[in-house]
């Protein structure tokens, strides 16, 4: 039986109402995207017709999940928010905080060993508000969710950018920060700009080599890393009914790499067989009565063009295996191409070392049985591993059921490392290096999402490529980045010249699934009685004090940094070793912009103190000002803040004395978790002011007392030879956003309405 039957049969008791409603108010036939957001709607049934991509929204969503690494800063928060419980069913899952080194068992008890006071902080929280806990070793976020609580036509937010994951079961399921997190734990709305839309039009059949992977490779190479911003994409055609549920969730979950609200597609057979064999027969009955709903109308993908703003085409019957990088998840490269004139003219090693398999967006029993049918034909033909092989289940029940059935033992005979069911190297969570710093210039593959510099193992020289689970072992099989498997041949133990045959797996285990202790925790139904300790000379954990308003009047602000080129949430807020501080706010801070590239110099943690002319790392110089009592300035460039949903990467500046950042675009999360901090995130109304800024700059701002919606705002910057520059940046604040900046923050007015 599913968690929260009830409150699913309520909602589909709802849907086929609020969607007539939908219908009417628009005039026009619907997506599955609009069903899901209209039949969410915090006010009930639509009586407006929203404008796509400009008009703010309130969402009522069904359930929240948060990750052990966010968890901390939304729960510290939520606690502050003077509530008793939840208001909506909401999950904590410990995946972060264990690190990949030696393998499962000790890498699990290391975790345990070293992190024991974050992990029963979270499992006390959890225990005292009502919120369901997973405990280290359960499983990773996203595919536990899959697993457990997605269900088609439902509305989810989570405390990650992944979160997007339960699309692949027919959700609309949406990465925040922990401050909108809070609002719905709360029980208050939470705000969307109603997302544009784009179709993706599957037609054909995945065959051979061509895995579920590449059609999101190949989605990222057209769309961009920042083309998806501000829209839901949405899967449909017969390749699309055609994919397993798994696979689906494999597309959904890389939608974040193109900015992507989030990604779905409509309820179908794949996601019936999916939820029977999850235990969820009740679910799937309950879909299958308004399983009309649960889909777009037919009229929409007759005529796409007519209902979404982009629609993309791809017949998977000829679509290639893909591998995406480096240092970017949008760069494609078709397997066996021309990755070899590619590679020698970027000077990227063609010589493999690892291979990756797993993370929240591989890790089921169908990617992990169709990557051992390569490393089956490799014992079987007697072909030697050439590069060393990591393994990540994405549950317990992945784990046991896979290992149950053999697969495991056929990575185990190749020396493959099996790690613990968490997010492991994907998120840095990694011990390769000992000095990732001055560590060799390298390539690795991997069948996760993200590529960016350093984020897998701290080594800013190791090149990482994202390809399928499947073209992963076979790679490293070969040990080569330019090896293709569906010409090249391998030399065996023999000598002889031996060629793989095509992925072989199941969608679903033949034998069903099964697991001894999935690690879940329920919470008592009193919390009252629970008490949470948080120690006051502790390193891991931090009680928060509420932020300053930052007023009306900022003057003589100084520039902290210019960012130059790309500079994600990792460059903001690294992880790695500094998820160990995500739950303390001052020590976490240490890390704020560190791998930021100064446009001035073009060196990482290098910038000019305008105090003294010294030079020294951004947190050091930062922590000045802050001590002059001195607002400073952050200015970045496209699609500042691309990547992790985490609010750190807000919350570091908020508290370093940042009080407004200037870019030329923003990632939407990152965007959010600005306002919801009481900051100004701010674009350039002329792209190319960013050229004005200079090392020495001084910031004055023009009539903040008038900060209206829809009012660009005006900053005057004063050079160091006293010349100035007038410079116009726009906004897209509504009022009840100018209001969390006129408090401090949007938990700061929480407090105050609970109050």
């Amino acid at each position: 039986m599913a968690f929260d039957i009830d409150m699913i049969k309520g909602i589909y008791g709802k849907f086929e109402a609020r969607v007539t409603a939908a219908r009417e108010i628009t005039g026009k036939p619907l997506t599955l995207a609009e069903k899901i957001l209209y039949t969410h709607l915090w006010d009930g049934k639509a009586t407006t017709a929203y404008t796509r991509g400009k008009d703010y929204v309130d969402f009522a969503p069904d359930r929240i999940a948060c990750q052990d690494a966010t968890a901390q800063m939304a729960l510290l928060q939520f606690m502050q928010a003077g509530k008793k419980r939840v208001a909506v069913p909401t999950t904590v899952h410990c995946d972060h905080l264990i690190q990949a080194r030696e393998g499962a068992s000790k890498d699990l008890q290391y975790a345990l060993n070293n992190s024991n006071e974050v992990f029963n902080f979270l499992e006390s929280v959890s225990n005292k508000y009502g919120i369901g806990f997973w405990k280290p070793g359960a499983g990773i976020i996203h595919q536990v969710v899959l697993e457990n609580y997605a269900f088609p036509g439902g509305m989810m937010i989570g405390t990650d950018s992944h979160t997007v994951n339960a699309g692949g079961l027919g959700m609309v399921a949406i990465g925040v920060g922990g401050a909108d997190a809070v609002d719905v734990m709360a029980g208050m709305a939470w705000e969307l700009k109603f997302p544009k839309l784009i179709g993706v039009k599957l037609t054909g059949k995945l065959s051979g080599w061509t895995a579920p992977k590449d059609v999101i490779l190949k989605v990222a190479g057209i769309v961009t890393a920042k083309g998806g911003t501000g829209a839901i994409v949405e899967y449909f055609g017969e390749g699309a009914t055609g994919m397993s549920c798994t696979g689906k969730g494999t597309i959904c979950n890389m939608g974040a790499e193109i900015g992507a609200t989030t990604s779905t597609f409509g309820y179908d057979e794949s996601m019936e067989r999916y939820l029977r064999a999850t235990d969820r027969s009740d679910v799937a009955d309950a879909a299958n009565e308004i399983k009309e709903h649960l889909t777009g109308d037919p009229e929409v993908y007759a005529n796409p063009e007519q209902y979404f703003d982009q629609v993309i085409e791809i017949n998977l019957s000829e679509l290639s295996p893909l591998l995406n990088g480096p240092f970017t998840p949008d760069l494609s490269t078709a397997v066996g191409s021309d990755m070899t004139a590619k590679a020698n003219e970027n000077e990227w090693p063609l010589k493999v070392e690892w291979g990756l398999i797993g993370s929240c967006t591989n890790s089921s029993y169908e990617d992990l049985s169709r990557a051992a049918s390569i490393a089956q034909q490799a014992i079987d033909k007697g072909i030697t591993m050439k590069s060393e092989l990591g393994i990540n289940p994405g549950s317990e029940k992945v784990r046991y059921t896979a290992d149950r059935d053999g697969i495991l033992e056929v990575f185990e005979k190749l020396d493959a490392k099996i790690f613990t069911n968490a997010c492991g190297p994907c998120i840095g969570q990694w011990a390769r290096y000992k000095d990732p710093k001055n560590a060799p210039k390298n390539s690795i593959i991997h069948s996760f999402n993200r590529n960016f510099a350093k984020r897998a193992d701290g080594n800013p020289n190791t090149h990482a490529f994202v390809a399928s689970p499947e073209m992963v072992a076979a790679i490293a099989l070969s040990g080569r980045l330019d090896f293709n498997p569906m010409k090249d041949t391998l030399i065996n133990k023999d000598g002889q010249e031996v060629m793989l045959d095509e992925p072989t797996g199941w969608e679903l285990p033949p034998k069903g699934f099964e697991v001894k202790e999935d690690g879940y925790l329920a919470p008592t139904a009193d919390g009252s009685g629970v008490k949470i300790v948080v120690a006051d000379d502790s390193e891991r954990l931090q009680l928060l004090t509420p932020f300053t308003p930052l007023g009306n009047k900022i003057n003589g602000a100084k520039l902290l940094i210019k960012a130059y080129g790309k500079c994600t949430t990792d460059h903001i807020s690294m992880a790695g070793p500094w998820l160990r501080y995500r739950g303390h706010l001052d020590n976490i801070s240490n890390n704020c912009l560190i791998g930021a590239v100064n446009a001035f110099g073009k060196k990482t943690n290098f910038i000019k103190n305008q105090l003294d002319g010294e030079f020294g790392g951004v947190p050091d110089v930062a922590r000045k000002y802050k001590a002059a009592g001195i607002h400073t300035i952050v200015v970045g460039d496209h699609n500042y803040g691309e990547g992790s949903s985490r609010e750190h990467a807000a919350m570091e500046p908020r508290h370093l004395g940042v009080a407004a950042v200037i870019v030329k675009s923003f990632a939407r999360i990152h965007e959010t978790n600005l306002k919801k901090q009481g900051m100004l995130g701010l674009t350039f109304a002329t792209e190319s002011d960013y050229d004005l800024i200079q090392e020495d700059d001084t910031f004055n701002f023009i009539g903040l007392n008038e900060f209206t919606p829809g009012k660009p705002l005006t900053i005057e910057a004063v050079h160091a030879d006293g010349s100035k520059d007038t410079i116009v940046a726009n906004h897209t604040y509504n009022q009840g956003q100018i209001d969390w900046y006129k408090e401090g923050s949007a938990l700061n007015l929480i407090k105050k309405q609970n109050a």
